[in-house]
């Protein structure tokens, strides 16, 4: 059983489509103007300088336990945000109490600046872990919103037929929710790993935890090494964006799945 989509807004639509050649070429090049202006790689590092960085990196063990080490965590943070969400926003549509006491806290989460939620975690956690609470934290109020938000819009004529024909809750799940929520889902993942890996490694720039990419962003900042730095950074781009790619590609093939059965 179908149920229309809602519509998706320009930004998505745009998020959806390959940047253009020409204008990744472009952005380079005035990068690389903009480099030869100032004439000092200190402030400005060029593009040929940053990759010949991150060619060197590549070949250090420590670059790829850093990238481990990091993913870890932060992935872990945004797959344990991600099942609470779901419990938290079944529970809302459910009882009405449950939302009204989860409204404050999520308001909290979604407001509070990532450094002050960084130190507070830092008092009670190891800084080890700090990427994980963070990602959980940044994730959550996302994805819970617009599951919640995808719940209660759920055409309301196939739930009562629903209840007239006494269908079973996990083919009411199957049929009527998961069809329904799956967009607003997409639409949240989109956003949430994205700021789970900015919240993430901004938190690790703080506590600097031995082993992880924040520390080695740290370093580099510390000694001037502005071509490590825009190495660093591009790795996390990359890193960030290939898992957003993987996730949207098995997103993708369950919908479609769900649209043939």
């Amino acid at each position: 059983m179908r149920t229309l989509p809602p519509k998706k807004s320009c930004y998505e639509k745009n998020r959806g489509r390959s940047f253009a050649i020409w204008a990744i070429l472009f952005w380079i090049a005035l990068w690389q103007i903009a480099s030869m202006l100032i004439g000092k790689e200190m402030l400005l590092a060029s593009p040929v300088s940053v990759v010949l960085k991150l060619w060197q990196l590549l070949f250090t063990g420590g670059f790829w336990s850093s990238i481990f080490f990091t993913f870890l965590r932060i992935m872990s943070g945004f797959f344990i945000a991600l099942g609470l969400a779901m419990c938290f926003a079944a529970l809302a549509a459910r009882y009405r109490p449950a939302r009204e006491l989860l409204a404050p806290l999520m308001a909290v989460l979604k407001s509070t600046p990532v450094a002050s939620i960084t130190i507070l975690i830092l008092i009670w956690v190891s800084s080890r872990n700090l990427s994980l609470f963070m990602g959980i934290i940044m994730v959550m109020p996302v994805m819970y919103l617009n599951i919640l938000t995808g719940i209660e819009n759920t055409d309301k004529k196939l739930l009562q037929m629903a209840d007239v024909f006494e269908i079973p809750p996990l083919r009411r799940l199957r049929y009527l929710y998961i069809p329904q929520v799956l967009p607003y889902f997409s639409s949240a993942c989109k956003i949430s790993l994205g700021l789970c890996w900015k919240a993430g490694v901004a938190a690790e720039v703080i506590g600097t935890p031995t082993g992880s990419i924040g520390e080695k962003l740290y370093q580099a900042k510390i000694y001037l090494e502005t071509p490590e730095l825009f190495a660093w950074t591009l790795t996390i781009i990359a890193v960030s964006t290939l898992f957003e790619r993987v996730m949207m590609l098995a997103l993708r093939g369950v919908t479609r799945r769900l649209e043939e059965e």
